[in-house]
């Protein structure tokens, strides 16, 4: 099958800073761009307001994760097929976690597209620093349920995204991207920036981007790359053609910065 699929994600801040110049800055790249799946976090979502809709408007299906943090802070998907099947991953890995400050969910969602099924793996481990071995944990949470949904599937793509808060050579992403195992597993994800760009640094959260300092001062944070788009592999690579990646809203638009990190979009195809 040919045809292709445009991926994006993008960590959104809540409604911190600026929220109303931030949101015309997102709805006009967004616009522009015309993703068809978008992972987005930290999004406020409760009985009163959904920040996803005011964002992206009744053009997408979404799907908002079941958990959610204080005010309703969580994730949530955008796609421009509805989902035929959704599962949700718990993330509560050890005692650490604190599901009012952390959601500790991972999404599986399937649609049908031109490239074919695609499950779409929105991922978001712990944020705090030192919380590695949490992030290691939930990553082999996550990784288990998606070869279980794809168990004798071999016509289903996967495509994992999100805001994993871990540099390219933490043990999380070492084991999604199959440079080691963890526990009694193996998996292998191609990185789509690295397959792009190879040894270019790609940060997604750096200290160039004002707003990093603006409400939570991460100033003393040297810059990392912790903003994902992968593909899973079969036993030759990447099931879907990495036709493009690159940095999402890594600029300033008329000196607005869009959030605190910059995202990543990559055209994938059949």
């Amino acid at each position: 099958m040919t045809g292709m699929v445009r991926v994006a994600t993008l960590n959104i801040w809540c409604r911190h800073g600026d929220w109303p110049a931030r949101r015309e800055v997102l709805r006009a790249e967004f616009a522009r761009l015309q993703p068809d799946l978008i992972a987005v976090q930290e999004t406020v979502v409760n009985g009163e307001y959904d920040q996803v809709r005011e964002l992206l408007g009744d053009e997408y299906h979404l799907l908002h994760q079941g958990r959610r943090a204080r005010e309703g802070v969580g994730c949530s998907i955008a796609a421009r097929w509805e989902p035929q099947e959704v599962r949700e991953v718990d993330h509560l890995v050890t005692d650490r976690v604190d599901p009012d400050d952390f959601p500790g969910r991972s999404t599986l969602a399937e649609f049908d597209t031109p490239v074919g099924r695609v499950l779409l793996a929105h991922h978001k481990p712990n944020w705090q620093v030192p919380y590695e071995r949490e992030r290691e944990l939930q990553a082999v949470d996550a990784a288990r349920a998606i070869e279980q949904a794809v168990a004798g599937r071999p016509d289903v793509h996967v495509v994992l995204a999100g805001d994993f808060d871990a540099r390219p050579e933490t043990a999380s992403i070492r084991f999604w991207t199959g440079r080691q195992s963890l526990g009694d597993l193996s998996v292998n994800y191609q990185d789509a920036w690295e397959f792009a760009h190879r040894d270019e640094p790609g940060h997604t959260f750096t200290i160039e981007n004002p707003l990093i300092v603006a409400e939570a001062d991460w100033s003393r944070i040297p810059p990392r790359r912790i903003d994902y788009l992968m593909v899973r592999c079969d036993d030759r690579g990447p099931t879907l053609r990495i036709n493009s990646c690159e940095r999402l809203l890594a600029q300033p638009v008329d000196g607005v910065h869009a959030s605190d990190h910059f995202g990543v979009i990559a055209d994938l195809a059949g």
